[in-house]
């Protein structure tokens, strides 16, 4: 007998019961959300300020999103790509016109955009690079993370991702982040077929790197015949003040991956977009997904992007991020707590004065959570900010002050 949901408590108990123990969550049962605010269990409302890891960027059940899912689905859901649908052409044709690339390949999530970014790019070196077969070698950042398949965690240089999950992957190599020397010694391979790098390093900590970094790493690889891939998923779709963070340094990545928030929360959607070159390597039956180009979550890809350009969001995170660390660092300079602030948009991040093994920055959040404030701690000692981007200026300064008074009081 399936239980009805009376408690928090209760939830919570059931997901321990019946569920993997793959995620440490707060201890906060949410079951309604609207635009910056989620309301729990027992009708308590809060401030979002993670944005199911700026995936709602639009805000919570936007109305338009929501509107297009529900008119689609009624119409239309699944064909799978063995037909042809009405709606997955207009869908390629709006997407490559919006962020001006030649092609778009349709995924669900941002690992599988991930994975079919690497696939292409190893196809690109074999048929248009002229690598010799099996030879093709994917370059990574330290820190990186775009999900967690073994493709995934196979760059990865997180012991928690990767410790009892090998052997992994071959044909990667890992370089430092922000760190144009070892990426160019890297890149002297002639069987280096792509540098896959985020423009900010989301879950890694809000790492951003220096002025122009992405720009000298996209010299860097023309130089040496190897495609850029910008994983664009989580700084993508507005978040940090531009429509792709690329754009800060005037950088049009070979090869643009995005996710999360294409669909504003709704569905899953991901896309990889390409030139003719390297997408048209892939023939037939060489790469694909049931779900991938689904009437559905290409409805409300659609909508999801026009309410980003309709309501300026991107001009509101660039604007309202600017006053966010102006007032994380006021904060900063009363609190030794508080030993870094960094980020761009609304993408931020505080830095605790304490180690990855302290449960400060976890405390800390549990005391927001009270004053009704809902963030989450990663790496231990750092707490990420990313509210949704139809944030007003007003209620951006409130949030502001609750967690300057909740770690002041700390």
């Amino acid at each position: 007998m399936i239980q009805e949901i009376t408690s928090s408590r209760q939830a919570i108990e059931l997901e321990e019961q019946f569920g993997a123990h793959n995620y440490h969550p707060l201890p906060v049962v949410l079951s309604k959300g609207e635009g910056v605010f989620v309301w729990d269990v027992e009708g308590k409302r809060y401030y979002d300020f993670l944005s199911a890891y700026s995936a709602v960027n639009q805000g919570h059940c936007h109305p338009r999103i929501v509107s297009a899912l529900s008119e689609q689905a009624s119409r239309l859901t699944l064909t799978s790509r063995a037909f042809y649908n009405d709606i997955l052409g207009k869908f390629e044709q709006y997407m490559t016109e919006y962020f001006g690339y030649d092609r778009v390949l349709p995924m669900n999530t941002g690992v599988e955009g991930g994975e079919t970014a690497v696939k292409l790019a190893r196809k690109w070196a074999y048929e248009v690079k002229g690598v010799s077969a099996n030879q093709a070698k994917i370059i990574f950042a330290e820190g990186n993370f775009w999900g967690r398949t073994l493709g995934a965690i196979s760059s990865s240089t997180d012991p928690n991702s990767t410790n009892n999950f090998g052997p992994f992957m071959p044909g990667y190599e890992v370089v430092p982040y922000n760190d144009l020397a070892a990426l160019e010694t890297a890149l002297q391979d002639p069987n280096t077929a792509a540098f896959m790098v985020e423009p900010i390093q989301g879950e890694a900590g809000v790492f951003v790197p220096n002025e122009g970094y992405l720009k000298q790493v996209k010299a860097l690889c023309e130089k040496h015949n190897v495609l850029l891939i910008a994983d664009e998923v989580q700084t993508g779709i507005a978040r940090t003040g531009k429509l792709i963070c690329s754009e800060y340094d005037e950088v049009k990545p070979d090869i643009l991956i995005l996710g999360k928030a294409l669909s504003g929360g709704v569905f899953p959607v991901s896309a990889v977009l390409a030139r003719d070159e390297i997408m048209l390597t892939l023939k037939p039956g060489q790469h694909g997904s049931t779900f991938g180009g689904n009437p559905l979550g290409a409805a409300v890809a659609m909508a999801a992007l026009d309410v980003i350009r309709d309501e300026n969001l991107a001009d509101n995170a660039f604007y309202l991020g600017n006053i966010f660390r102006e007032r994380m660092q006021n904060l900063a300079n009363e609190s030794e707590l508080v030993t870094l602030v960094r980020g761009r948009g609304l993408l931020n991040a505080i830095v605790i004065d304490e180690d990855e093994e302290s449960d400060t920055a976890w405390n800390i959040c549990m005391k927001l959570a009270e004053n009704g404030l809902l963030a989450k701690p990663t790496h231990g000692n750092i707490i990420r900010f990313a509210p949704p981007l139809v944030m007003t200026e007003d209620q951006l300064n409130e949030c502001a002050d609750i967690i300057s008074d909740t770690i002041l009081k700390f």
